[in-house]
């Protein structure tokens, strides 16, 4: 009976932000753990926001149902992204988005997913039963940005995610858009772009009312640390969402969440002043780590236009991040990602004091 329950341990905590669970093994509070395995902005809502959140406990977001519609929450997306609400589907995270996204590609066709990429999509393509392989991506890449999407079309369905999960590299708009004829339909994960110096210029979103096959997805979970809220949105060709929205349950998110999402959004002022904080953070603090990472021996740093990079190690990592973990440190295992393996581990962009301590802890433990 222990070694499957130690199995399952393994199991799970092979993926990121499993941040109580750990604290369970360690005996710990949460609050004194790293956890540079999930990649979120490390600031706190802004203090105008945490007041909003205070006062819709006390309000009527949890006593009354939510609109059905969420029609608040999607004028104030399509506000922001200037595009009518009819093309807006909100989520309980991307990843219920996902999962209808799934099963539309299940009915088209054939899926093609970048390799490695995030493992939820094959999870969800899974639930349909539909048709999927893997294309393998180059595990080399300069540090230019934005790059050239690598693949060529081979299939009905194209997932891509920008900037790529976990290699971090920022995909040119012009590279996808000379590709979209191929395809029945193309799904574009966008959940870290509003945080990448420059990558909004690099979004479909602008295309979504030109081509009726792209459906792109949001997510403010990483730009404002709103992982336990469950929030996100697609945009794309209004039949396409309807069709999604009923095939789904009723009342996905709650009205908590989509109140402060609509409070969020709408402000476009504050929006904008905070990404930009977001953005110089991962400008400024993510060459700085990578930078003292590379005086590390064993271990190489790859670039990355986004808050999260990968290293290879010379050796396998996976005793390196277990004995993080054992410091209450906690790093990405890449052995869940189609093509990588034990030598590979991802790292979450923290604040300065953060880097310092992941930085210490992993010279002790490699010299």
């Amino acid at each position: 009976m222990e070694s499957h329950t130690s199995d399952l341990i393994e199991l799970t905590t092979s993926h990121g932000g499993n941040v109580s669970q750990e604290a369970r093994r360690l005996g710990c509070r949460v609050n004194q753990i790293l956890d540079a395995s999930a990649s979120l902005a490390p600031f706190p809502l802004p203090r105008k926001l945490r007041l909003s959140l205070l006062k819709e406990l006390f309000g009527h977001s949890l006593r009354d149902y939510p609109d059905r519609s969420y029609q608040d929450f999607r004028d104030a997306i399509g506000g922001w992204h200037e595009v009518d609400s009819s093309m807006v589907l909100p989520g309980n995270g991307a990843s219920e988005l996902f999962t209808w996204a799934a099963r539309d590609a299940a009915y088209i066709g054939l899926t093609s997913l970048p390799s490695p990429g995030f493992g939820d999509y094959a999870r969800a393509l899974k639930c349909w039963d539909a048709t999927f392989r893997f294309e393998k991506l180059p595990l080399s890449w300069s540090s230019h940005k934005p790059q050239p999407f690598p693949l060529r079309p081979s299939s009905d369905v194209l997932w891509i995610t920008n900037p790529h999960n976990p290699t971090g590299q920022l995909w040119s708009r012009e590279s996808i858009e000379k590709l979209l004829d191929n395809y029945k339909l193309v799904i574009c994960d966008e959940a870290f772009l509003p945080l990448v110096p420059g990558g909004p210029r690099q979004s479909l979103v602008p295309l979504v009312e030109k081509r009726s096959n792209i459906v792109v997805i949001r997510s403010l979970t990483k730009l404002f640390a709103l992982a336990g809220l469950r929030l996100g949105y697609a945009l794309g060709d209004p039949e396409r969402l309807r069709r999604w929205s009923q095939w789904r349950d009723p009342w996905p998110l709650n009205g908590l969440a989509t109140n402060l999402g609509t409070l969020l959004m709408s402000d476009k002022r504050g929006l904008e002043q905070w990404m930009h904080r977001v953005q110089k953070w991962v400008d400024i603090e993510g060459s700085w780590l990578i930078s003292k990472l590379k005086g590390l021996p064993g271990i190489q740093p790859y670039p990355s236009s986004a808050n999260f990079f990968l290293i290879r190690g010379d050796f396998s990592l996976v005793s390196l991040r277990k004995q993080l973990a054992d410091r209450r440190i906690l790093l990405r295992d890449c052995r869940s990602f189609e093509h990588l393996g034990d030598h590979w581990l991802r790292i979450g962009l923290q604040n300065r004091a953060g880097n310092l301590r992941l930085l210490k802890a992993m010279k002790s433990l490699l010299r």
